[in-house]
């Protein structure tokens, strides 16, 4: 796959080696710790797709500076790249907290056969992310009472229709600015 997959995470631990082997079983053009979004966004132009695969933390408020950079990169192949979360136990809080950070995806460990699929489902399907003063991912407003009441609420939005995919890296097909009053 002409794509790379960052692997975020602490240095010590199971979880880099782990997810490491699942994007080389993948296929992956290139595969390298995430150090920081400058050596992402130079990357980007050469493999067409980023992708970011966080390995399980103790404290999951840690991720969010590095969510954030990505997030706000003025690149859209960082900006809009699939940023999946590998969670020990995913309950609740954990999706939550992943969904308000703008994660496409959470992961259950240990993966099983079905991984690559969710993984590879981030590519070559119309996806929609929304933009408020207080979120920036995918479309979530099914999944949390926040994703709605941030659309509801009067102000201003952008709804954007991108298409990933490792041939061309990421389309915005769409970008629409709306507000509400």
């Amino acid at each position: 796959m002409n794509a790379t997959a960052f692997i975020v995470g602490p240095p010590s631990g199971a979880g880099i080696p782990a997810l490491t082997e699942l994007a080389q079983a993948l296929g992956f053009a290139k595969i390298s710790a995430f150090l920081s979004r400058s050596e992402a966004e130079q990357q980007s132009a050469l493999t067409p797709l980023i992708f970011f695969f966080c390995a399980a933390v103790g404290d999951l408020k840690s991720l969010k500076p590095t969510a954030d950079g990505i997030r706000n990169s003025r690149s859209d192949s960082i900006r809009f790249a699939p940023l999946i979360y590998f969670a020990r136990k995913p309950g609740v809080d954990t999706i939550r907290a992943c969904i308000q950070m703008g994660f496409d995806d959470v992961i259950a460990l240990p993966f099983g056969d079905g991984v690559s699929d969710r993984i590879l489902r981030q590519t070559g399907r119309l996806q929609v992310y929304y933009e408020t003063d207080s979120y920036f991912g995918p479309d979530r407003r099914d999944r949390t009472a926040t994703g709605r009441e941030a659309l509801s609420a009067e102000g201003q939005f952008r709804r954007y229709e991108i298409m990933r995919s490792p041939e061309k890296g990421i389309d915005v097909l769409h970008d629409d600015f709306q507000v509400v009053v």
